[in-house]
């Protein structure tokens, strides 16, 4: 990637990422690591609502009085197969944030388990999904100009860009201080209309024809080994999609968990019900396979809800120039975690061979 050399008069830029899942942590990787951003004076700022990275490769971790429990309950692996994201997925490896699941995987028809042949290589976050997150985060805090991260920081809806730059507001700190000449939205596409809807109405509009659904997880906490033949199971003729032994994954500890994960249809047509009914109906669900007597357990409920794009837009990214804005996100992609890492970096490179070089 190269630069258009300009005059020694060039003030750097600063540019925001809304979303620190990972298609806005590759986005950021991308710039920051740049031979040319490094010696051109801009930086990189990163807002998120939450407050840590990682977006839906998330997981729960509470205790039960003297017993600590975990469980992914976003997504549930990933694959790699564009040689860039191996190669990322090489350095987590080698980092000890991320570790191939060697787990039996089947399906359940209704009637019984079928284990799958399949030589696809399934990788998880070690010890938790969101440990590449965290681990992308540490590594652009340690830079000689290191990325910025703000948390819990809502970003409302961007307002007309003066000539000066974008200002960007939350609720939780009002304005910030600082004008943005770039801003780049990595959240989901029903977030990221609003944003952009009085700024950048083709945008506004891209990010509404995704059709995002809803996904409801049960996180459950199990007091014995449950006698199933898979540890990852996809489910047919139930209001389960899925179902996941969590503890078997590498680097777990305590106690036997699963995770169950709703059909999209069923989530969508329970999306406002409570967390106690959603827990009851996919428990005895759970139950119906072969789970534990739901009385036995404790589970907690979360709602997604916007789990996944039915079907992704495929574009890449979107970047307009001229205003200093961008997409990028996994429902722009291919709608998986290797499809937001290729989507933040390629917008990147957009935004990178945009970029005036800076002389000190």
């Amino acid at each position: 990637m190269t630069s258009t050399a300009t005059s020694p008069s060039v003030e750097p830029a600063t540019i925001a990422i809304v979303g620190a899942g990972l298609a806005g942590l590759a986005c950021a990787q991308a710039l920051a690591l740049a031979l040319a951003l490094a010696h051109a004076g801009h930086s990189v700022h990163v807002f998120d609502k939450s407050r840590g990275p990682s977006g839906r490769m998330s997981t729960r971790r509470s205790s039960d009085g003297a017993t600590d429990w975990q469980c992914d309950h976003g997504a549930q692996y990933f694959t790699a197969r564009h040689a860039d994201f191996r190669a990322q997925v090489a350095s987590w490896e080698q980092a000890g944030a991320a570790a191939p699941w060697h787990a039996r995987i089947g399906t359940h028809d209704g009637q019984g388990f079928t284990q799958q042949a399949s030589t696809v290589q399934r990788f998880v976050g070690t010890p938790r999904m969101t440990s590449p997150a965290a681990h992308l985060v540490r590594c652009l805090q340690a830079l000689p100009q290191p990325v910025r991260f703000q948390w819990q920081t809502t970003i409302q809806p961007l307002q007309a860009n003066t000539g000066d730059g974008w200002l960007l507001h939350s609720p939780e700190h009002g304005t910030e201080p600082q004008r943005y000449q770039t801003v780049l939205l990595a959240v989901p596409a029903p977030q990221a209309a609003p944003l952009l809807a009085a700024v950048a109405p083709q945008a506004a509009d891209l990010a509404r024809s995704a059709s995002m659904r809803a996904c409801w997880s049960v996180m459950v906490r199990c007091p014995h080994p449950v006698p199933l033949p898979m540890d990852g199971c996809f489910v047919e003729h139930s209001p389960l999609r899925w179902i996941a032994r969590d503890s078997s994954k590498p680097g777990r500890n305590g106690p036997e968990t699963w995770l169950l994960h709703a059909t999209h249809t069923w989530s969508e047509a329970h999306v406002e019900d409570d967390a106690a009914s959603v827990t009851a109906t996919l428990l005895q669900a759970f139950a119906q396979l072969g789970g534990p007597d739901p009385a036995s357990v404790q589970a907690t409920a979360h709602r997604w809800r916007y789990a996944d794009t039915t079907p992704p837009l495929n574009v890449d990214c979107w970047w307009q120039p001229q205003a200093g804005l961008g997409l990028c996100g996994d429902w722009l992609h291919s709608g998986t975690v290797e499809g937001a890492w290729l989507s933040g970096r390629s917008l990147a490179q957009r935004v990178h061979a945009a970029l005036p070089a800076h002389v000190d």
